[in-house]
């Protein structure tokens, strides 16, 4: 079982090199880092857990910088996305900052990618929610394409580029673990089996049957019987029962959430959490 963590990392918060040196040196395998890149004040998207949107998130670092940021100060540490807005980037800049990002973490680097819940935000970037899905699974295809050991052309639906040169390439042929974050449904796990390692969900609710329905759709896919999809459960506050019961359901990987507060109050979390360890 391995334990990682995330935070809404800001400016005003605990500095992603200090989180990092402190996840290595207490044995933590990993930390994952959401995406934000403004808040519009007028929206009718609803905060994704009701209420008003706490105040950090308009606030977030880059999560590829921080990262970045976090690889240099740290060996072990795993360090990941939960989640990246593939939608909201150029496929030809993002896969060249997630392939350096990846060599600079020497292969620890995971990309979690979501397809967002904020259409205001969303639509800044000029992304049609209605094809918001298609456009992360192009934007996925086309930057694989640059990953591929050798100069390989494609052409998407939503973008297109020929044969080139592109360089780093990211440790792992095809790219890094990819897991893709969103509610359980017949359209994301169509999407996992086609063409991710696996499923980055932030809710355990009903996760037994969600897991079923997601190995069936791996199965009739023809992904490798013997490697079912991997399941990374986000944004867990933990308890020990709850972290053995998902584990019996198939869970290998927790990422528990920290606080937004200072450092004081994430590192009190940490040692609390350690016991999960």
């Amino acid at each position: 079982m391995r334990i990682a963590t995330t935070a809404v990392l800001t400016d005003e918060t605990i500095s992603p090199a200090r989180l990092a040196r402190e996840l290595e040196e207490r044995g933590f395998d990993g930390l994952y880092l959401p995406e934000h890149t403004h808040i519009p004040i007028s929206r009718e998207s609803p905060s994704p857990m009701g209420g008003e949107l706490p105040r950090d998130y308009g606030r977030t670092l880059d999560p590829l910088v921080a990262l970045a940021t976090a690889a240099s100060v740290t060996t072990r540490l795993h360090l990941g996305t939960s989640i990246l807005l593939a939608a909201q980037h150029d496929p030809i800049v993002l896969a060249k900052q997630i392939a350096t990002l990846d060599l600079l973490a020497q292969g620890r680097f995971t990309l979690g990618v979501g397809f967002g819940w904020n259409a205001e935000e969303a639509a800044d970037h000029g992304v049609e929610w209605r094809t918001r899905r298609a456009l992360v699974r192009d934007r996925i295809a086309l930057m694989r394409a640059l990953w591929a050991p050798e100069p390989t052309p494609y052409e998407g639906e939503f973008g297109s580029v020929p044969a080139s040169h592109a360089h780093p390439k990211p440790s792992r042929t095809g790219g890094p673990r990819l897991l893709l974050g969103g509610a359980p449904g017949p359209t994301l796990f169509a999407h996992i089996a086609e063409y991710a390692d696996g499923w980055m969900p932030n809710s355990g609710r009903g996760l037994g049957d969600s897991l079923a329905r997601l190995r069936t759709a791996w199965q009739e896919a023809g992904r490798a019987p013997g490697q079912p999809p991997e399941v990374v459960l986000s944004y867990v506050l933990p308890s020990p029962g709850k972290l053995a019961h998902f584990r019996e359901q198939g869970v290998e990987e927790f990422v528990l959430l920290l606080p937004s507060g200072d450092e004081r109050d994430v590192l009190r979390t940490l040692d609390d959490y350690a016991q999960y360890l």
